[in-house]
């Protein structure tokens, strides 16, 4: 706690808390420390990544190969290493990205104890603490305003509304609304996690795994593996047992090695390892070329969901305009010279060139500057105070008046309806109006001070450090602590002008909404503002295009979700919407099986973020807002959704294009080890054959394939079709396989049995059959082969055989060459699973048919 604060505050008889009562507050626990955390944590990272169906499988199965000792054919663990590395890896590049993002400037509060003004850190507040709100600052804690010199406050991190609110004695403020101008004496009445803010984001810190259609599809596949896994595992390990002549002479002579090592290659065949690998890269690529433009993806999986969204919620202020207030134009009531027109604008100029104007004042001055004007002569002000809703400057022998349309007309004396009519017109376009009325009168001074007494004031407060934060938030709150409601209007003052403002819209969204359009995404603007505000806003970014953009308060929406749900189909933009109904829309569209991301920046939006399948938060976003997000626009542009749902697509429609391959391998492997248990003979191929086959037909290309560029839509239904893509190669290569493995002994008088060379023999050219019918799929997948792809194609064929002459290679995966009439045999088996191939591709589409045919006719839909 730092000493007392070297400006005087205004005079309070409050004392408030004494030493002894704070060090009471913080040991019983009242005090403002809150544990705060930006995103997931480092342990929760690790264990989504490491404790997965997949790794359990894998892990289990090389534990038992690595038993017999045979590690050569535990090289597919290796798998479990990468795909959990890139996972967690990747993530916690996000999870350091944001927490940077998150790091806030540590300011310190001004309180009232013991009849003291000490300033304290916000973790050193505690409740019934008397807490002075200054201008600029953030309201650390909840409190009950006790005295009050014209605090206005932004509360649209809490609320979405962006309009400014005044306070007055004995209302409550929440923590996370930001002083605007004026100052507070409030008495702290809830700290912590206590606070309005953190029993809001509580709820939305509890974590949500992104739901992928992509890893949803394959861990279907997975479960269905599991439950077949173990029986067949068990099943192939009995077999195996068997063929060496039964468990006496398998454990004395140490063949139960050899079946257990058997029994693996067919379970690890049925596992697409290298499908769940290449998701992880592929999303983890995707992640790293969108982290380049300023697009921070938190859940790898997010990367896919974008490419399944069909409805996208806007937040307003943030995602549509940047916050930020605009001058557009000053409009003349009355047909008038230039001169008068240049007199009106030199006068809204001095009206807005106070000492610490508002957001608007800003806005006007920055763009009448741009048009190249600048301080004038000013002989006598009333600041602006929100009490009034005006003020005014004293020049050249005349007074002019700037404010609020309304107060000032109901103020003067005459008929001014069309002038509030034309008000209205353009405030139903979106703009912020403001009257510029002019009058002969001099101008009343503030109560109790002369303007030379006013004079002497702004050269005190001028004199003090301007590189200090705490002077400047003074120096508004001084202002605001004497500014009179006694100064009053001139009823015979003169409407001459009306000041045009708005939001500034950012450059990109109305590109990025024609985008969003073209591409059949349906975009909502959900807004805490004035529905009508949030209309004509929508209308300007052609929201919808050139259709008329519907609006609607959301006080006027129904609570039953099937209801709202019907309603939300025709509207477009909503306003005054409060955080549970953000939530509560994004639910209801869950209910019509939309895919709904949802951006946002402020408190108000984490709740709807998080129930939303996309959160997308802007980077300047509140910190808990951006730890339920699974994409964070870094540098808060908009106009990176469009490449952000690109990148989705890409990853999708590549990877629905590579599950395929992957597929093949479990079909064939399951059926094989079914073909093997039942006919109870040697399994065909070692886990190593499958390591290499799987690597050069599968694996490698897979990978090849899934970054090509892509920009097909997403199409629901992505398990059927691999799954209908898969079972013709899966089945001919399995027939392929076991037709060789029974026939081939027969024929070449093998003793596969008792003979391990014959053994060895079979397994060889079972492995040239798997790859040859390896890259006959391969080369399905990647049509049309006109192009690179067929040179792909071609290269890893080429790679196959190439390896198998080189010695070292060919030992480490026991590959061997046939030769002689094991050569002959083999090309014959090679020519009848072409055969086998051609003909299962033929027959597929007709089964499916007459199946397709069958189940409609009992009422089934396909």
């Amino acid at each position: 706690m730092s000493a007392t604060t070297a400006v005087e505050m205004p005079e309070i008889g409050a004392t408030g808390l004494t030493p002894k009562e704070v060090v009471q507050r913080i040991e019983s626990g009242q005090s403002n420390a809150v544990k705060t955390s930006s995103s997931r944590s480092v342990q929760d990272i690790v264990r989504a990544n490491v404790f997965t169906l997949f790794n359990g499988i894998i892990f289990a199965a090389m534990v038992l190969v690595l038993i017999t000792g045979s590690w050569r054919d535990a090289v597919f663990g290796f798998v479990i290493i990468i795909n959990t590395g890139i996972g967690i890896v990747t993530e916690l590049r996000a999870k350091r990205t944001l927490d940077r993002l998150s790091i806030l400037v540590a300011s310190e509060f001004l309180v009232r104890r013991d009849g003291k003004d000490v300033e304290v850190s916000h973790n050193e507040i505690v409740l019934d603490d008397l807490l002075w709100i200054r201008a600029g600052e953030q309201v650390p804690a909840d409190g009950q305003i006790i005295q009050t010199w014209g605090l206005e406050l932004d509360e649209s991190m809490l609320t979405g509304e962006s309009r400014t609110v005044r306070h007055k004695v004995g209302e409550q403020v929440y923590s996370g609304a930001t002083a605007v101008s004026g100052m507070a004496l409030v008495k702290v009445n809830a700290v912590g996690s206590h606070s309005y803010a953190a029993t809001l984001t509580a709820q939305a810190k509890v974590y949500k795994k992104t739901v992928s259609d992509l890893n949803k599809g394959i861990n279907t596949i997975l479960k269905f593996m599991t439950f077949l896994v173990v029986p067949l595992c068990i099943l192939l390990i009995l077999s195996q047992i068997h063929t060496v002549g039964g468990w006496g002479t398998a454990l004395s002579t140490g063949e139960w090695r050899q079946a257990v090592v058997s029994a693996v290659a067919g379970v690890v065949g049925m596992i697409p390892e290298g499908l769940v690998l290449l998701t992880s890269l592929n999303f983890a690529v995707a992640a790293m070329r969108l982290a380049r433009h300023n697009t921070l993806v938190q859940e790898l999986e997010s990367v896919e969901t974008l490419a399944r969204v069909d409805a996208l919620n806007l937040d307003k202020t943030g995602t549509i305009t940047d916050g930020g207030i605009a001058f557009n134009r000053l409009v003349m009531l009355d047909s008038a010279n230039a001169a008068a027109e240049q007199a009106a604008t030199q006068a809204l100029y001095d009206c807005c060139n106070e000492e610490q104007p508002n957001g608007t004042g800003q806005a006007v001055l920055a763009g009448l500057k741009a048009q190249g004007y600048g301080a004038g002569a000013v002989e006598s002000r009333v600041p602006f105070s929100s009490a009034r809703k005006w003020s005014a400057v004293r020049k050249s022998g005349e007074t002019w008046y700037m404010g609020a349309p309304e107060v000032i007309i109901s103020a003067l004396e005459g008929d001014y309806s069309s002038v509030l009519q034309r008000v209205n017109e353009y405030a139903n376009d979106g703009n912020r109006v403001l009257l510029v009325a002019r009058s002969t009168a001099p101008l009343s001074p503030l109560r109790g001070q002369l303007p030379s007494e006013r004079g002497a004031e702004k050269s005190e407060l001028a004199s003090l450090s301007e590189g200090s934060c705490r002077q400047k938030r003074l120096r508004g709150a001084v202002e605001g602590a004497n500014v009179s409601d006694d100064p009053q209007l001139d009823p015979k003052a003169e409407p001459m002008a009306l000041v045009l403002c708005s939001e500034k819209i950012r450059e990109d969204a109305e590109r990025t909404l024609a985008w969003f359009r073209e591409q059949g995404v349906r975009c909502r603007v959900i807004s805490g503002d004035n529905p009508v505000t949030v209309g004509a806003i929508a209308r300007r970014v052609k929201l919808t295009g050139d259709h008329e953009p519907v609006a609607m308060d959301a006080r006027e929406l129904p609570e039953d979700v099937n209801e709202l749900a019907r309603v939300l189909e025709n509207v477009d933009v909503l306003g005054r919407v409060l955080p549970d109904q953000k939530k509560a829309i994004v639910q209801a569209l869950h209910t019509q099986n939309h895919v709904v991301a949802m951006t946002g920046d402020g408190v108000n939006d984490a709740l709807a973020i998080k129930e939303a399948d996309l959160g997308i938060a802007m980077g300047n976003a509140a910190p808990a807002t951006k730890a339920v997000a699974q994409v964070v626009l870094v540098d808060s542009k908009f106009s990176h959704l469009p490449d952000v749902v690109a990148r989705g697509r890409q990853v999708m429609a590549n990877m629905e294009r590579v599950a395929s391959l992957f597929l093949v391998k479990t079909v064939y492997s399951a059926l094989i080890s079914l073909g093997v248990v039942l006919t109870q003979i040697p399994y065909p191929y070692l886990p190593r054959h499958i390591t290499y086959i799987g690597a050069l037909t599968i694996g490698m290309p897979a990978f090849i394939l899934a970054l090509a560029p892509n920009t097909r839509r997403y199409i629901p239904g992505f398990l059927k079709r691999v799954v209908t893509f898969a079972l013709p190669g899966g089945i001919a290569t399995a027939l392929s396989v076991l037709l060789a493995s029974w026939t081939l002994p027969n024929v070449m008088g093998w003793d596969v049995v008792n003979n391990d060379a014959d053994l060895s023999a079979l397994r060889a050219t079972s492995a040239i059959i798997l790859f040859l019918m390896g890259v006959f799929v391969l080369a399905r997948v990647a049509r049309p082969l006109n192009s690179w792809r067929g040179a792909l194609v071609a290269g890893f064929a080429a790679a196959g055989i190439i390896g198998a002459f080189i010695p070292f290679v060919a030992n480490f995966f026991a590959l061997i060459l046939p030769t002689g009439t094991a050569l002959v045999a083999t090309l014959i088996a090679l020519g009848g699973a072409a055969m086998i191939f051609v003909i299962c591709l033929w027959l597929a589409p007709l089964v499916g048919r007459i199946f397709g045919n069958l189940l409609r006719q009992h009422g089934f839909n396909i």
